[in-house]
Parts: C-alpha cells; sequence; structure tokens
C-alpha cells in the first residue's frame, strides 16, 4: 500500500509539471541596439519622434525591438510557443510546460524566466482561495433606452462644454483605445463623422492576430462612443475632431495573463504610430486559473506586466487613462492592474450629481498612493452600442473615457504641454485636490479651470511695458509697446500653422480678430525685444 500511495504521489507531481503554463522570458540584451538608435525611423514613425522631441525626451535602448534571433530561438525551442512580445520590457509571453520552460535557462542569451503562476517563481506565494474575492467586473451594464441630449451632463459636469464652445474637440490629437472590439463602429451612425473623415487610423486585433477590429465584443464600442460617436441632439462625445487607433486587446472568453501581455504589445504599438493617449477600460486581478490572481498587495504600482507597460507608455510622453475597476461593493474593494500604475491618470465613477458610484473600485494603492486619481461620469453614461442605439450604462469603463477624451480635447487647446504637464494641470483642477478620498481620488476635474491655469504659465510680468489686452478678446487685440518701438506679430493657431503676419507700432498696435475662429492662438512679437505668449478668441 505505501509503494501505491508514493506512485500516486509521483504521477500527481509529474502531472502538475507537465501541465501548460503562461510565463515571460526575460533577455539580456539588444544586439542590435546601435543600429537601430542610429536610424530611429526604423523602429517609430516620425509622429512618435516628433512627440519625443517636443517633450525633450530621448531615445534610449527600450525604443528598440526585442532581438529578432533571440525571438526565432524561442519560437523554435521545445513544446514553446511564442503568445506575445514587449521590446520596452525585453520579453516574450510563451506557452509551454514548466520544464520546457524552464529548460530557456540555459541559454545564454537568456535572463530569467517568470511564471504567472505565482507558486512556481522562487519565494512564491500560495494561491488564494478561488472564491474569496469575486472576479473584476469590467463592464457593469444597466441598460436604460435615452432618447434625447444624454451626455450633456457627462460633458458638462467637468465643463468639458466649454472647451467645445471654444472650438477645441481633440484636434490634432490621438487617442489609441485598448479593449475588447469594436463591432458596428464602421457601420453605425454615431461612429459615422469618424469614418467619414477619416479619423479611424487603423488598429489591430490580438487575440485573433489579424487586423479585424471592427469585431469581438460590443464593449469597446460602447467606450469610443463616449469620445468620438457623435448624433446631435443624443450623443455627442468628449472629442469628436480626435483621430483614434482600435486595438482589441481583451478576450472576454477566458482571464489569462496573456491579455496583459497583448496590452503591453498594443501600448507599444500605439507608442509606434505617435499616439497622445491612452484609454483603457481593462483591469486585471483574478484569473481562470487562480495561481496567476494577483492580490491587494500586487498593487504597488510597477510589479505586474501590464502596470510596468503603463509606466513605460508615460515616460514616453503618452497619458494613460485607466478605468478603476468596478470592484467598489465587493469584498476586495480596491482597485486592479493597471490602474495602480505610477503612470496611470486612474478613472473613478461618479452619479449625475457628483456623488459617488458604489461599484467604483476604491484607493489606495497598496503603497499608499491616491488612487483612484479623479472621477467622471460612470453611473447612467450615455453610450451607442453597435447598431447606433443610443442607451446608458454603468461603469468605470465609461467614465475613463469621457476623461480621456476630455485629455485630448484640452490637450488640443496647449498642444505645448508635457503629458506629465498634461497630468498634473487635471489633478490640480478637481474639486477634492487638498483633500483627496479613497472613493473619489482628487475628484471631479474643471477642464476651463485646467485651461486657464495652463495659459497662465507664461505670466506677464507686472512692470514690464509690452502687454497684450483683452485676453480673452471677442473682436481685436491691442499690443501696449514702449515708446518708438516697433515690431512684426506673427499669429499661429493650435496646429502650428501661422494664419497672420502684421507690423505694429506704438500709434498702430491694434489687430482684428473678429474673423477667426473661437480657440487659443500663440503669439509672436520679433523686435529688439522677443516676446510670446498665448490669446484666447471667445
Amino acid at each position: 500500500m505505501k509503494k501505491l500511495y508514493f506512485l500516486l504521489i509521483l504521477v500527481v507531481a509529474n502531472f502538475g509539471y507537465a501541465q501548460i503554463e503562461d510565463a515571460w522570458v526575460y533577455f539580456n540584451d539588444k544586439p542590435s541596439s546601435a543600429t537601430f538608435l542610429a536610424n530611429p525611423l526604423t523602429m517609430l514613425t516620425q509622429r512618435s519622434l516628433d512627440r519625443r522631441t517636443a517633450q525633450n525626451i530621448s531615445l534610449d535602448i527600450t525604443d528598440v525591438p526585442v532581438e529578432q534571433t533571440y525571438i526565432t530561438q524561442i519560437t523554435a525551442a521545445t513544446g514553446i510557443t511564442v503568445m506575445a512580445k514587449s521590446k520596452w520590457l525585453n520579453a516574450l509571453h510563451i506557452r509551454g510546460t514548466q520544464a520546457d520552460i524552464q529548460a530557456l535557462t540555459a541559454l545564454s542569451f537568456v535572463n530569467n524566466v517568470k511564471f504567472a503562476n505565482h507558486s512556481l517563481n522562487p519565494g512564491g506565494r500560495i494561491s488564494q482561495n478561488a472564491n474569496k474575492i469575486q472576479a473584476v467586473n469590467k463592464n457593469l451594464d444597466a441598460q436604460v433606452t435615452y432618447n434625447y441630449g444624454g451626455s450633456q451632463n457627462q460633458i458638462e459636469m467637468l465643463n468639458g462644454h466649454l472647451l467645445h464652445q471654444q472650438n477645441f474637440t481633440g484636434q490634432g490629437k490621438i487617442i489609441a483605445v485598448l479593449d475588447a472590439g469594436f463591432p458596428g463602429v464602421n457601420t453605425a451612425a454615431p461612429f459615422q463623422n469618424l469614418i467619414t473623415n477619416n479619423k479611424i487610423l487603423g488598429g489591430y486585433n490580438f487575440p485573433d492576430a489579424n487586423t479585424n477590429y471592427f469585431s469581438r465584443n460590443n464593449h469597446g464600442t460602447n467606450v469610443l462612443s463616449t469620445m468620438g460617436g457623435f448624433v446631435e441632439g443624443q450623443l455627442v462625445g468628449t472629442a469628436p475632431n480626435s483621430q483614434y487607433y482600435l486595438f482589441i486587446t481583451e478576450d472576454v472568453n477566458s482571464e489569462n495573463p496573456v491579455e496583459e501581455s497583448y496590452w503591453v504589445e498594443a501600448a507599444e504599438l500605439a507608442d509606434y504610430y505617435g499616439v497622445d493617449v491612452i484609454n483603457s477600460s481593462l483591469g486585471y486581478l483574478n484569473y481562470d486559473n487562480t495561481n496567476y490572481s494577483y492580490q491587494y498587495d500586487d498593487m504597488i504600482g510597477n510589479k505586474t506586466f501590464a502596470s510596468r507597460g503603463v509606466n513605460m507608455a508615460f515616460s514616453k510622453g503618452i497619458v494613460v487613462v485607466i478605468s478603476a475597476g468596478n470592484s467598489g461593493a465587493t469584498v476586495e474593494p480596491h482597485i486592479a492592474t493597471p490602474g495602480d500604475a505610477i503612470g496611470a491618470l486612474t478613472i473613478g465613477a461618479v452619479n449625475s450629481t457628483e456623488v459617488y458610484a458604489s461599484f467604483s473600485s476604491i484607493g489606495p494603492s497598496f503603497d499608499g498612493r491616491v488612487k483612484p486619481d479623479v472621477c467622471a461620469k460612470g453611473a447612467g453614461t450615455t453610450v451607442s452600442s453597435p447598431t447606433g442605439t443610443i442607451y446608458t450604462s454603468n461603469g468605470t469603463s465609461f467614465s475613463s473615457p469621457v476623461i480621456a477624451g476630455m485629455i485630448a480635447t484640452f490637450w488640443s487647446a496647449v498642444p505645448t504641454l508635457t503629458a506629465q504637464q498634461v497630468v498634473n494641470f487635471v489633478k490640480q483642477s478637481a474639486d477634492n485636490y487638498n483633500a483627496p478620498t479613497n472613493q473619489k481620488g482628487y475628484g471631479i476635474p474643471d477642464f476651463q479651470l485646467a485651461l486657464n491655469n495652463a495659459l497662465g504659465l507664461e505670466p506677464i510680468e507686472p512692470n514690464q511695458s509690452f502687454l497684450v489686452y483683452p485676453n480673452p478678446a471677442e473682436n481685436q487685440i491691442t499690443f501696449q509697446l514702449e515708446k518708438k518701438q516697433k515690431g512684426i506679430v506673427y499669429l499661429y493657431d493650435v496646429l502650428g500653422q501661422n494664419i497672420l503676419i502684421k507690423e505694429i507700432s506704438e500709434n498702430n498696435n491694434v489687430i482684428d480678430i473678429q474673423n477667426l475662429s473661437n480657440g487659443v492662438y500663440y503669439y509672436n512679437f520679433e523686435s529688439d525685444k522677443a516676446f510670446k505668449g498665448k490669446i484666447i478668441k471667445k
């Protein structure tokens, strides 16, 4: 009997050793880095390089692709399937047996492997009871037919309508949406403004490894509609004139860490294309294999694969907007990853009266940082279905893109800001900035206040004789000069296009702007002294 018992243990142990696992294999180096860094257009588009230049961000080895010879050798290794890759983290997401994965450490270029199954890693923890924590609800819906003007409240709550009135609607900015699918975007009426004006620039379907991104789950369609949707009198997105890339990274049929790897790979592709903002209404805490699941003490901002990807994206000059999650009313109410990321602008949910929505995941992060960062309407948010039906839905899935669209709209008004400055101005404009809470973080942003604060970056010195007034102005602006001073004024729009050149002097110092569209403009005054600034046409 003892021999039979020992044999049973041996069989069970071998079975565990032979079952398929997910893991990441990390490499030591990038042997081709010098060649790529000397030829940056081989790894990034000009728009991506321009974004870095504008924000004074240098290229480095993380911009270099994963060494192709390493990918080839890992792909050819016994029992290994390559699922995804990340140049930022210099790693591949792989599947195979524990034995086959561990065998990769014998390769000279492999630094280490990390199993998604925490118990297989050195010092790994024992998995938690699968019933202890409820699964993260990424798409908490309560649909109600809403026939007229439903998006007004979600935009006015943020004073976004004031920016729209100034003709800021996200133009010149690109948003990447990382989600579960976008069926109907190419056919439904609320998205025809995007389709007709070629504002959908492309995308990729990572689970199916193809370019059919107008497919799969409708969650991404709902999300996109809060930013780019447009049906006059029913739904106006927060950034209807931004451009968009659509990436499917989520497989709703299962929960597996490969979705984190898809997420990071999509963020890298978004960076390659030069996007300005990423919205992701996704979160990860529990997986089908509970050995892969996270706990609250993992939410420290830079531990998970996805949170490290967010931090890298932000370091490249991209504002990364992440939903906090919908676990606020569960036994584990805290934010999921990558909402814990240090570089994430994490968004909670409130209702139409700005009261905290009980389903919205709370903070702080485990290491004590304010999370969520800010809030927007996520209870009763107006969205579009794949067929064009306008209705309301609940979830931080929708408060996140409402903010992401406003970020693009705000940034289109002050395009010279860095990603860090954008995030700072948005946080500082929020109503709880001086007394953040675990439920609402810094509170609800005021994007008009953020814009006013941003325009004050270059204040006129009190004793300075050069002055531009009134500002804002409706019909004309006056340049106050020193006696006998004269020079040339160059006026530029938010895209940097020169729209006016005029010579002015002490007695000829008025410029007519009544025919200009409402919005922000930039002036350069060139004389023996040079001045730069911004004016608002209202």
